[in-house]
């Protein structure tokens, strides 16, 4: 298999460089630094025309893509010459991701930046790092400075959406902070005493105590604690499969969506998955596009604006498992979510659809084969690089080429997929935005930016209600 290589790689006329592995992050005394979302976006909004006032923020976080992964995915989904409905989201920005002590973001430590608007460390959940080097992230009154607990403590409905376990940080840290990422039991708890409206993701093993008995399988949880009980007690609804969401009415108060034991997906490389005859999501629970448009309906039921955090976690999870074909699936339905937010958005003009990553799970790159038909076609793709970069076809290591939906002129292009590490990586990640106070989102963005922007388009202001003071006697 390795002669064919020099082949391959030449014939694409393509040239590989070695990826290099991040180290881990390294501890610091003061990880937090104040938010550049006030500054820049008083710059920029000589430049923009001002704001249309205040509504609904609707944000999209598919983990783990960079333009890179978009461009793989626009290949296989709709062909070379058409658009995803992510390409067309009509405002762009370049987006600079570091942490405090890290140039490339984490997850936790990402969303905590998304949630707050403060740059903090690699390990952080919700605080300026993880204990014990860490503290909370407080406004004056004691509160945690998210955007999502700003706009519950007005009053607005507030909706999270999590294809991973619902401990996931890209939305979890949005209602809760911890005192580091593994701290599963404190967080299960915080996100239902965040008394948020929805709460849609898996996890139902994290939710009980061990050996209890749930709907998808037993619980895990050492504290001794029923949280489903809990959440029931404090008005929420709860819901295990996609058919029970489907039936569940708008008038609902509360929900919480526990739709697997542990996320609904199953991220394993093709090879293990085939093995143990899994697929690539459970069947049962609702796909991402189908929570979103539940959590809409809700949310916007009384005519109030809202926060709505959707967070497709397969795009990452595969990519960390250089599973391609399930990156490709994670995309496709995290794209379908956008198509519906964007017709959301189009009938009320009022919302603004953000979307972005933290980091580029684990480098994957398209490789376009060059389809002659005075050459042999290449029906099995090699196991790697010369370098020694995976290569990946439609059923992972030395499978056939992915095949692409046919360009404008109706040819239908083979393509493979290549990683350069297990690890996540930094560049290529896009902001892109819809509706209102989207044309703040232009040139590049530092991911401190997010929030700003959130706050700005949910309550006028992008003031950062983050105190020192209050933080660093929190603990």
């Amino acid at each position: 298999m390795k002669l064919i290589l020099p082949l391959l790689f030449v014939m694409t006329g393509l040239v590989f460089l070695p990826s290099m592995v991040s180290a881990q992050p390294v501890g610091v005394t003061s990880q937090e630094m104040p938010t550049i979302a006030v500054k820049n976006a008083t710059e920029n909004a000589g430049k923009s025309g001002g704001v249309g006032g205040v509504g609904s923020v609707v944000f999209i976080h598919p983990d783990g893509t960079s333009s890179a992964s978009w461009a793989a995915g626009r290949a296989l989904l709709v062909g070379p010459d058409d658009n995803l409905q992510w390409d067309l989201l009509p405002y762009m920005a370049v987006y600079r991701g570091h942490m405090a002590d890290s140039l490339t973001a984490t997850s936790n430590g990402g969303a905590t930046t998304h949630a707050t608007g403060l740059k903090v460390a690699a390990d952080a959940f919700g605080r300026s790092a993880a204990a014990p080097r860490g503290h909370r992230l407080l406004d004056k009154n004691g509160r945690y400075v998210s955007v999502a607990i700003q706009a519950i403590d007005a009053g607005l409905p507030v909706g999270v959406v999590q294809t991973g376990v619902s401990v996931e940080p890209g939305s979890a840290v949005f209602l809760t902070d911890a005192m580091r990422r593994g701290a599963v039991e404190e967080i299960t708890l915080g996100l239902i005493e965040s008394n948020a409206t929805v709460i849609l993701g898996a996890g139902e093993s994290q939710f009980l105590p061990v050996g209890q008995q749930g709907f998808h399988g037993q619980g895990t949880r050492k504290d001794g604690i029923n949280v489903i009980e809990l959440a029931q007690q404090r008005g929420y609804t709860v819901v295990y499969t996609a058919e029970q969401l489907a039936a569940l009415p708008i008038t609902t108060d509360k929900v919480l969506g526990l739709f697997a034991r542990g996320h609904t997906f199953h991220d394993q490389s093709e090879e293990d998955l085939a093995a143990r005859g899994l697929p690539l999501y459970e069947p049962t629970a609702p796909t991402v596009a189908q929570m979103t448009d539940y959590a809409l309906r809700r949310l916007s039921r009384d005519g109030q604006r809202f926060l709505l955090v959707v967070e497709e976690e397969g795009t990452d999870n595969f990519g960390n498992k250089n599973n391609a074909s399930g990156v490709l699936e994670a995309m496709r339905r995290a794209d379908e979510a956008i198509g519906l937010v964007r017709r959301y958005v189009a009938d009320h003009p009022q919302t603004l659809l953000l979307t972005a990553a933290d980091s580029d799970a684990s480098g994957m790159r398209l490789i376009g084969i060059p389809a002659d038909s005075g050459r042999e076609e290449l029906k099995v793709l090699p196991t790697h690089d010369h370098n020694g970069a995976p290569v990946d076809g439609v059923g992972g290591t030395g499978t056939a080429p992915f095949i692409a939906a046919p360009d404008r002129a109706g040819r239908r292009l083979p393509f493979a997929i290549a990683w350069t590490t297990h690890h996540d990586v930094s560049g290529g990640v896009l902001v892109r935005a819809q509706g209102l106070n989207a044309q703040r989102v232009r040139g590049n963005m530092d991911n401190t930016e997010l929030a700003g922007l959130m706050r700005l388009t949910l309550f006028g202001s992008d003031v950062n209600p983050y105190d020192a003071t209050v933080s660093k006697g929190s603990e």
